[in-house]
C-alpha cells in the first residue's frame, strides 16, 4: 500500500473513533447513584444533560428521566442515564421538588414539595430540552412519584402535545397504602445523614398525595388516568413494599402495556427501589422506547434494594 493509502486509512480509522458515541459504564444496581453523588455533589449521572446533544433519526425524541421521592437527577438514574446514552438517546434529568437553599446533601433530596410544585418545574425543564434539541416531543421515563409527576404534566400542565411516550417504573395509578416517606429516610441514611438531621428535614408534602383516596389521586383518575395520543408502559414488581398493592400500577387503557417484572422470571426480587436498577426492567424500558426494534429481555437474579 502506498504512503498516501496508509495515511487515508489511518484518517478513516481516526474519524471513526472520533465520531463514535462514548460508551459509559452501566452499573447493575440502583444504589450506584449514591457514590456518584458523594463523588460529585449535585452532579448529573454519566450520559445525561449533554446540552449539545442532537437527537438522531433513530431516536428523535429525547428522554427525560423523572425521579421518585427522595431521589435526584443523579442518585435515581445511575443505571438509566448511561444505558440510554449508550443506545444513542439524548438523555436529560432534573431534580424537582427539593429545597435548593439547604446545604448538600439535603438539597439533593427531591420529590418533597407538593406534586403540583414539582410538576411546574418538570414542565419548564421539558421546554428547555425541546428548545435545546429542536425536538417536537420528548419521552418520559419515571420512577415512583416520577410516574404520576409525568402524567400530571401531560394531563394538567400543558404537556400533552410535548410527550410521545410515558414509561413508568412502579407507578401508583390507583394510589398506595404504602408510605413513600420510607424511601426518603432510606436515602438520607445511605448518605450518612444522622437521625437528628433527618428528623429536622422538611416533611414530604408529596407523600400523602399518593395515598389511595387522596385528592390528587382522585383528580388524576377522574375521567380516566391516561391522556389520549400518548403511549404508556407500566412496569411493576410483585415485591413492591411502597406501592401497595403492587397492582395499583397495572392500570388498563388504550395504547397501554402493563408488565410485571417477575412474569417469566421468578429470580428477579426487585422491590420498589431495585426495580429502577433491574436489567430486566431496563430491557422492558428499552423495548417501550423503541418498539420497532424489540430485543430479548434478560432474566437474572436481582436482590431487593441493592439489586
Amino acid at each position: 500500500m502506498s504512503v498516501s493509502g496508509i495515511l487515508f486509512l489511518a484518517f478513516v480509522m481516526w474519524a471513526g473513533v472520533a465520531s463514535a458515541a462514548p460508551a459509559y459504564p452501566v452499573p447493575d444496581s440502583f444504589l450506584a447513584g449514591v457514590p456518584l453523588e458523594l463523588g460529585s455533589p449535585d452532579g448529573s449521572a454519566p450520559g445525561s444533560n449533554d446540552w449539545s446533544c442532537r437527537p438522531s433519526d433513530a431516536h428523535p425524541e429525547p428522554v427525560v428521566l423523572v425521579h421518585g421521592t427522595g431521589g435526584a437527577r443523579q442518585t435515581n438514574w445511575a443505571v438509566y442515564a448511561p444505558l440510554l446514552a449508550n443506545e444513542g438517546y439524548c438523555v436529560y434529568s432534573l431534580t424537582y421538588g427539593n429545597f435548593p437553599d439547604l446545604p448538600w446533601p439535603l438539597d439533593a433530596i427531591g420529590g418533597m414539595t407538593p406534586i403540583d410544585t414539582g410538576t411546574a418545574q418538570i414542565a419548564a425543564f421539558v421546554d428547555r430540552v425541546l428548545a435545546s434539541t429542536g425536538a417536537a416531543k420528548v419521552d418520559l421515563v419515571g420512577h415512583s412519584q416520577g410516574t404520576v409527576q409525568a402524567n400530571n404534566y401531560v394531563k394538567f400542565f400543558g404537556g400533552a402535545d410535548k410527550v410521545a411516550k410515558i414509561v413508568s417504573l412502579a407507578p401508583p395509578w390507583q394510589g398506595t397504602y404504602g408510605n413513600d416517606q420510607i424511601s426518603a429516610g432510606r436515602f438520607l441514611r445511605s448518605l450518612g445523614v444522622d437521625d437528628a438531621v433527618a428528623a429536622g428535614f422538611p416533611v414530604c408534602q408529596a407523600c400523602p398525595e399518593m395515598l389511595q383516596g387522596s385528592k390528587f389521586i382522585d383528580r388524576m383518575r377522574a375521567g380516566g388516568v391516561y391522556v389520549p395520543g400518548i403511549e404508556y408502559t407500566n412496569i411493576v414488581t410483585r415485591y413492591d413494599e411502597l406501592v401497595v398493592p403492587y397492582t395499583s400500577g397495572l392500570e388498563p387503557g388504550p395504547d397501554t402495556t402493563n408488565i410485571v417484572v417477575q412474569d417469566g422470571c421468578e429470580q428477579d426480587y426487585s422491590d420498589h427501589v431495585a426495580v429502577a436498577g433491574s436489567a430486566r426492567a431496563a430491557g422492558f424500558v428499552l423495548n417501550a422506547l423503541d418498539s420497532d426494534h424489540p430485543r430479548e429481555v434478560p432474566c437474572r437474579f436481582v436482590a431487593p434494594v441493592a439489586g
